[in-house]
């Protein structure tokens, strides 16, 4: 029996159903493989597309949300902390000196220094200047004296009843001028500007802050 051989050349489009069963099949195949392309290109590519983005922000809210749950979790012990720390803060400005014990401790600065054998050129409180807790008294100076008295001046300032915080500013501490015959005495001239601090009391700081927020909100 001769076998006819088939083309697409040959095939009737109009007349499907006499094609041979192996070119159906692979025409049904073929239907059914440019449909789910279709299918996949025109509808679930834009899904899959869409479904990879809401996984990537579900992935974004859920560690946002571990992080702000540790966050949560360690609120209290740090609020705790904070209040404690502020309670120290007070314990330790409360050590400082108060508005009224000032004046007395300006003149015991003065007078331990003379008590050192210091020479006082220059003592000369300036006005305070207040921040947030506390004020700051600066103090223009000049005094001459040797290294073993100034470390005298030191030494008692720090052995003064309250506690006392001085800190220097523009400091300068040179050998002072030769005396007759050019003969050096030894001594040294410390002359610029220290700072001492007090505590501001309750009504003080509460107008500090007032005062604060009032020049905040003008800026």
């Amino acid at each position: 029996m001769s076998q006819q051989k088939f083309s697409l050349n040959n095939l009737d489009f109009n007349n499907a159903g006499a094609w041979p069963a192996s070119v159906k099949t692979f025409f049904c195949v073929l239907i059914a493989v440019v449909v789910l392309a279709g299918t996949w290109w025109f509808f679930i590519r834009d899904r899959i597309s869409t479904l990879e983005t809401l996984e990537r922000n579900e992935q974004a809210k859920r560690t946002e949300f571990e992080t702000k749950q540790g966050r949560a979790a360690n609120l209290e012990p740090l609020k705790l902390q904070l209040a404690q720390m502020e309670q120290m803060l007070q314990q330790m400005l409360r050590q400082l000196p108060s508005r009224t014990e000032m004046p007395d401790l300006i003149v015991d600065i003065s007078q331990t220094a003379l008590a050192a054998g210091i020479t006082n050129e220059l003592f000369q409180p300036q006005p305070e200047i207040p921040r947030e807790f506390y004020a700051e008294k600066p103090i223009s100076l000049r005094m001459v004296g040797s290294y073993h008295q100034f470390g005298a001046f030191v030494s008692g300032v720090a052995s003064l009843p309250r506690v006392v915080i001085m800190t220097m500013h523009d400091i300068s501490l040179k050998p002072r001028d030769a005396g007759r015959g050019g003969i050096s005495s030894g001594n040294l001239m410390l002359e610029g500007t220290v700072k001492t601090y007090r505590y501001l009391d309750e009504d003080e700081a509460a107008a500090q802050v007032a005062t604060d927020t009032t020049a905040g909100g003008a800026r």
